[in-house]
């Protein structure tokens, strides 16, 4: 698809992901709305790390998913919506679950009834490698039953079903995007990769959660590729696509590579407020990208040791941004 001049709506357009899809749209031509959750501040997220020629173009939206005017206004005249505004924290989910479902679950219904009033060209959603749970096989691929092990993932497997209830009930042409473990610059602490950089990078031991279950890591440039590519797909709607490596690491090993890259070796500690709930806990994640390879073309570009240089280096470049004392959900 040639992108110039196209008006893309991107929601929780100041996330991690959302602001390398940003980025990516503008290059390619694309006139981006970027909405972002209102704060007094005036704080736009990861948005304010894109680089200054990108960030002048964009046309900042502020406001809340779960209000309806603002939705509404926001989707007028858009060809596509990138939806991917969510409260994402796992453990945040445990503390405030009610704001998490109804910002998951009303906010992705909002942005489904205005996609359908505006007639939009297509709704790219969200979804998540959570929803899955636990692997019941290995690789997991989009048939693996779902499974809501926290009030996060369940918030969000009924938003892919409030999704795939438009599709089918009102043919709003939607499809349903599941990133496994996106990685990269600008990442927030909020997930274990920064989690162990930053505390190796300043500390002479490391703090972290459980180091036994596993995950499929994508960096997130390759993410943000496959968000572009299922946007002008053929033959997609309706559908739930994976984007994964195919592969899966233990978190333990995933520290010792790290620390091989960096040159140090902290203590590894395991803080009890960082471990999930037994039963919560997803243990392994394992990606099938056979239907990205085949629907949409997709494959992974970067290997896990080039993604984690590449992120260490940009962590190191901007410490600042980081508090390596503190826990964040």
């Amino acid at each position: 698809m040639n992108w110039k001049d196209r008006q893309v709506l991107v929601t929780g357009a100041g996330g991690f992901i959302a602001s390398h899809l940003v980025e990516r749209l503008v290059n390619d031509g694309a006139h981006v709305r970027a909405f972002t959750r209102y704060n007094s501040r005036n704080d736009v997220g990861m948005l304010k790390l894109i680089p200054p020629n990108v960030f002048s173009k964009l046309e900042i939206i502020r406001g809340d998913l779960r209000d309806v005017e603002a939705v509404r206004s926001a989707a007028r005249d858009v060809d596509t919506i990138f939806h991917l505004g969510a409260l994402i924290a796992i453990p945040y989910s445990y503390m405030n679950p009610r704001e998490v479902i109804d910002v998951n679950i009303m906010g992705t219904m909002n942005v489904l009834m205005a996609a359908r009033e505006h007639k939009v060209r297509r709704v790219v959603h969200t979804s998540t490698s959570e929803v899955y749970g636990t692997a019941q096989y290995v690789p997991i691929d989009e048939a693996h039953p779902l499974q809501g092990q926290s009030p996060y993932s369940a918030s969000k497997i009924g938003a892919d079903k409030i999704a795939e209830s438009f599709y089918r009930s009102f043919e709003v042409p939607v499809i349903t995007l599941r990133p496994f473990n996106t990685y990269g610059p600008r990442q927030s602490m909020r997930a274990v990769i920064p989690t162990i950089i930053v505390q190796a990078l300043t500390r002479d031991e490391v703090k972290l959660g459980s180091v036994d279950p596993s995950r499929d890591f994508t960096f997130v440039t390759d993410t943000a590729d496959g968000f572009m590519r299922v946007a002008e797909a053929d033959n997609v709607l309706g559908q739930e696509i994976n984007l994964g490596n195919d592969n899966t690491i233990r978190i333990g090993d995933l520290v010792d590579k790290i620390f091989a890259i960096i040159g140090k070796t902290p203590k590894v500690v395991i803080d009890s407020q960082r471990v999930r709930p037994g039963k919560s806990e997803v243990m392994k994640l394992w990606a099938s990208n056979q239907k990205a390879r085949e629907l949409i073309g997709w494959e992974p570009r970067i290997s896990l040791d080039e993604g984690l240089r590449a992120t260490i280096e940009w962590i190191s470049a901007h410490i600042d941004l980081y508090l390596p004392d503190q826990y964040t959900v």
